[in-house]
């Protein structure tokens, strides 16, 4: 059991009979008879569905535990996205609304840790940040501007804005969730004997 104060982001609990995973929580402190609130953003696990609900901050609640398993990306496929499990070679679909924009940032042989609650996946870790390769691109341009970004499609066909100085051929460091460009991924030259 945990208490709605204890609750946080990533948290699996058992709330009206239904399973959910925790996915933002924002805590109110009381001010004299008001008691405090603990507003939680939960995804019910079984239909994806979005729930924001209010509890008060010593409301029990029943916390579950869910299993995790690195595995490594196969293939996508029409209905989904393949994994394997390294050590035992089983292999599970994960369906793609459950992974969204990110499958494009997917490549094989790449293991990504995968969340299972009564032996179904059900959530997807990923990484906040990829590296990718720049496919096509204007040629650079050294501008004394900063701020100033072109268009770049990088080698799995995503189109994101990149600063002027990029050039085809180089790796950046992109955002997951978002798509957007943070930096360009330094090469260390290497010196000569």
């Amino acid at each position: 059991m945990v208490i709605a104060s204890e609750l946080r982001p990533g948290m699996v609990i058992r709330f009206e009979g239904q399973v959910y995973k925790v996915l933002d929580v924002d805590s109110k402190a009381g001010a004299a008879k008001m008691g405090g609130v603990v507003k939680a953003s939960l995804s019910n696990l079984r239909t994806a569905r979005l729930l924001e609900h209010h509890f008060r901050p010593q409301e029990r609640l029943e916390d579950l535990e869910l299993e995790r398993h690195n595995m490594e990306f196969l293939f996508s496929g029409d209905d989904g996205v393949t994994f394997m499990n390294p050590v035992t070679f089983e292999q599970v679909e994960i369906a793609r609304d459950m992974i969204g924009p990110a499958e494009k940032f997917l490549t094989p042989e790449m293991e990504l840790p995968i969340e299972f609650f009564e032996g179904k996946p059900v959530s997807i870790v990923l990484p906040q940040i990829v590296e990718a390769k720049i496919e096509t691109t204007a040629p650079p341009i050294h501008a004394q501007q900063d701020s100033a970004f072109k268009e770049a499609t990088l080698e799995n066909g995503l189109e994101i804005k990149v600063p002027l100085f990029i050039r085809s051929g180089e790796m950046v460091r992109v955002e997951v969730r978002t798509g957007k460009y943070v930096d360009r991924v330094r090469v260390e030259k290497k010196r000569g004997a």
